[in-house]
């Protein structure tokens, strides 16, 4: 990748959702961002929100945005089913894009952004947030560097009670479903820590009368690139349990239990079992959630490196995700490779 002369990456914001205020502290934080704009179909919507967040620019539509000639960088929030063509039209424009995960519900749209982004040099990242917190990067580096022996297994949940009956994430047009929504990230971690894709999901789900998952629960089977031994990975996602977020690592001479997985603040503590009754707590020092994916796309667009979250794995974790809702729906297993 080549670098710019740029030093300040400019943002668009597209459209006014609420996961938007996630991003707008961390690129003021950012010494190399600007938050230059909005955008929404309506003016009166697009005013409003630029006046209540104070943004300097609104724009009456997605398109009028795509085509500010002083917006560098693009953050898509809208819905899944909306993620590979506003991102398109996009990289089209000459935006590099921020795309909120997953980046689409199919392969042959991730494969149509992939295809973008050779062809018109910009750069693509999925919002997976935690990926860049400095947690998910130190138990990357504690489980490959022996701190639980061998990895054996991982287990993995993200539920919550989605009670908004006009949610976007109920509607199946719109690329609804818990696995999507939060089920993606412990499968996200699951194939991080493990360091390969899934050879052979299976999965189960409860169904909304419309056919999308209110509670998925599915099972994976890595095999280790390094020993060839398998590695089992179980997690469930949902919209109509409490509140519930964590994974715990099995290995050979121990296991990790991580409370704050998938939204890790700026302090954590981990929880290491090596025998006897009670667990090893490990301080890590983090940062504000957000930041990373922000920082990496400044990175990436600025300086020229690589994205830590590839297009390839992001495509990944949507192939998993795929394969488990066939799975689900056959009522079989489902072979991904190998």
């Amino acid at each position: 990748m080549t670098t710019t002369n740029k030093t300040i990456l400019r943002w668009g914001l597209l459209s006014t959702a609420r996961i938007n205020r996630a991003v707008i502290h961390p690129i003021r934080q950012s010494r190399r961002s600007q938050l230059l704009a909005v955008a929404s179909r309506t003016a009166e919507k697009a005013q409003s929100y630029a006046q209540q967040w104070d943004i300097p620019r609104a724009h009456a539509s997605y398109e009028a945005l795509l085509a500010d000639p002083e917006i560098d960088a693009i953050y898509n929030p809208l819905p899944n089913a909306m993620h590979a063509e506003w991102t398109i039209k996009a990289l089209q424009a000459g935006k590099h894009v921020l795309c909120e995960k997953p980046l689409d519900t199919s392969l042959e749209a991730v494969d149509a952004i992939i295809q973008a982004a050779q062809q018109t040099g910009k750069i693509v990242a999925e919002a997976f947030m935690y990926r860049h917190h400095p947690q998910t990067l130190q138990i990357v580096e504690m489980v490959k560097n022996g701190l639980i022996g061998e990895l054996q297994a991982m287990r993995g949940v993200f539920t919550f009670d989605l009670t908004r009956p006009d949610d976007p994430r109920l509607d199946p047009a719109l690329g609804g479903g818990s696995i999507w929504d939060v089920g993606c990230y412990p499968i996200s971690f699951a194939r991080t820590v493990a360091g390969c894709e899934p050879e052979e999901v299976f999965g189960w789900q409860i169904s909304a009368p419309n056919g999308i998952d209110l509670l998925f629960s599915g099972q994976m089977r890595f095999v280790d690139p390094q020993t060839q031994k398998p590695i089992l990975a179980q997690f469930t996602s949902g919209f109509i349990s409490p509140f519930n977020a964590s994974i715990e690592l099995i290995g050979s001479t121990g296991r990790l239990n991580i409370p704050t997985p998938f939204k890790p603040g700026r302090r954590e503590k981990l929880y290491l079992w090596r025998g006897g009754d009670r667990p090893e707590a490990i301080s890590i020092r983090g940062q504000e959630l957000y930041l990373g994916e922000i920082q990496d796309m400044e990175a990436a667009v600025l300086d020229g490196k690589t994205p830590r979250l590839s297009l390839a794995d992001s495509r990944g974790n949507i192939a998993a995700i795929l394969g488990l809702l066939q799975s689900a729906r056959s009522g079989k297993p489902i072979l991904l490779k190998g």
